[in-house]
């Protein structure tokens, strides 16, 4: 078991910012993971976090939270092999007030077309090399070091749409009964648990989630 993810604290403080191929084995084969143990079913609708049409493998993770800084090179890694068909996508977890500024953070970078050259550097500077990046003011100083205009950054990031992703991605945590990260979930329809038993069975587990949905597409 993963222990221990880092756990939800329910907040009134979004109130506050305005109140495959083990999918095709054959028959008899026994599936490499269990439903209610590694992974759940999610209750329908299923409501995913993006639009797009692919099958969506989304990352709920926080820059505050350092068993996903231990995921964030396996999480690369999956990214690049998930097959054709599927997408991977970062959603940060407002989960208690210490984390707010790592979602908002995360929105700036995202919005500026950063991510993709900070993420793991993040990571690194705040749980290897211990540099303070717990505030917004650390965070904008952070990116600045790697070439991000700092006023703008702050601009976005304090916004009344950062605000509102913040709602919006909140609302769709509890919908998908999240209290922990890192967890992955597959196209809104599969969640996995802190039951798994290691990084790496994560990431199987994952792949194997995911190839199965896009068999089934």
């Amino acid at each position: 078991m993963i222990k221990p993810f880092a756990r939800l604290r329910l907040l009134s403080v979004l109130g506050g910012l305005l109140l495959a191929s083990a999918c095709t084995a054959a028959p008899g084969t026994p599936a490499p993971f269990t439903e209610g143990d590694q992974y759940v079913t999610l209750p329908a609708p299923h409501e995913r976090y993006s639009p797009e049409g692919k099958v969506e493998v989304v990352e709920v993770f926080s820059y505050g939270c350092i068993h996903c800084a231990h995921f964030a090179p396996l999480a690369e890694q999956l990214r690049k092999s998930l097959p054709k068909g599927v997408v991977f996508k970062l959603m940060p977890a407002p989960f208690n007030e210490e984390w707010l500024p790592y979602a908002r953070a995360y929105y700036a970078a995202d919005k500026l077309g950063v991510v993709e050259r900070t993420h793991l550097q993040l990571f690194q500077a705040k749980f290897d090399q211990h540099y303070p990046i717990n505030t917004l003011d650390e965070l904008a100083d952070f990116y600045a070091s790697h070439g991000v205009d700092r006023a703008q950054f702050m601009r976005i990031a304090t916004s009344p749409e950062a605000t509102e992703q913040l709602k919006k991605d909140f609302a769709l945590l509890q919908k998908w009964q999240i209290d922990g990260t890192p967890t992955l979930v597959v196209d809104g329809k599969y969640r996995t648990t802190s039951h798994v038993k290691s990084l790496q069975e994560l990431v199987d587990l994952t792949q194997w989630l995911a190839k199965r949905e896009l068999a089934g597409k």
